[in-house]
C-alpha cells in the first residue's frame, strides 16, 4: 500500500504568535510514525490562531486541493475556555460526521481522566479527508490518536473512495488483523459482525 498523507494543524494564538511553545506537533508526528506501522508521511503543517475562519480557511486549502491530505488532525481549541472554537470551525466544514471516532476518543480519555468529559472533539470527512480535532495538551492528543490510529487507515482508505467490497472481503477478522488489532474483545460476548458503511 503507498503510503497515506496527514497534515497537522496546530491550533494556538500562543504558537501561532512563537511556534517555539508548541510541543503537540511533535508528539502526533512520532504517534504517526511508531504507532501507524510506517503507513504515515506527513505531507503538511501549519499554526494558526483561536480563530475560526483562520482554521476553515487552512482547512479547505488542504481538503479542497488537488493534494488533499488522507488525514488532518489539529490539536488545540476544544475545551471551554471562552477562545476554544476548533469544533465550532470543524463542523460546518464536514461533509460526513464520524461520531464512531469521536466516540473512541472520549471513552479511551475517560478512562484516564475524568476531565476528558470537558473535551469536545469533533471528526468527520470533508471530500476526501478525514478530519479529527485532538485536544491542545501533548499527553491527550497523544492518547486521543493512540486510541484511533490503527483503524484510520481504513477510514481514510474509504474517504478517499476505495472500493468498500475490496476493503471488506474477509470480514471483520481479516480487517482487525490488516489494522493490527487483537480481537481478543470479540471473545468476551461481543458477537456485533462488522458495521457497513
Amino acid at each position: 500500500m503507498d503510503s497515506l498523507t496527514a497534515a497537522i494543524l496546530v491550533v494556538s494564538t500562543t504558537a501561532a504568535q512563537d511556534p517555539s511553545t508548541d510541543a503537540s506537533a511533535s508528539v502526533l508526528r512520532n504517534v504517526l510514525a511508531e504507532d501507524g506501522g510506517g503507513k504515515w508521511q506527513v505531507m503538511a503543517e501549519s499554526i494558526v490562531s483561536d480563530d475560526v475562519l483562520a482554521i476553515q480557511r487552512r482547512i479547505i486549502q488542504w481538503a479542497d486541493g488537488a493534494d488533499a491530505p488522507h488525514l488532518i488532525i489539529t490539536t488545540g481549541g476544544t475545551g471551554f475556555a471562552v477562545s476554544d472554537g476548533t469544533p465550532e470551525a470543524i463542523n460546518p466544514l464536514l461533509h460526513k460526521q464520524a461520531p464512531g471516532l469521536v466516540h473512541a476518543m472520549l471513552s479511551t480519555s475517560l478512562a484516564v481522566t475524568p476531565f476528558a468529559m470537558m473535551s469536545r472533539p469533533a471528526a468527520g470527512v470533508r471530500n476526501k479527508s478525514l478530519i479529527v480535532t485532538l485536544p491542545g495538551s501533548p499527553k491527550g492528543a497523544k492518547e486521543n490518536l493512540q486510541a484511533i490510529i490503527k483503524t484510520l487507515p481504513h477510514a481514510c482508505l474509504q474517504a478517499a473512495g476505495a472500493d468498500s467490497r475490496a476493503l471488506h472481503a474477509g470480514g471483520v477478522k481479516k480487517l482487525e488483523a490488516d489494522a493490527g488489532i487483537s480481537s481478543s474483545k470479540s471473545k468476551q460476548g461481543h458477537s456485533r459482525g462488522h458495521h457497513h458503511h
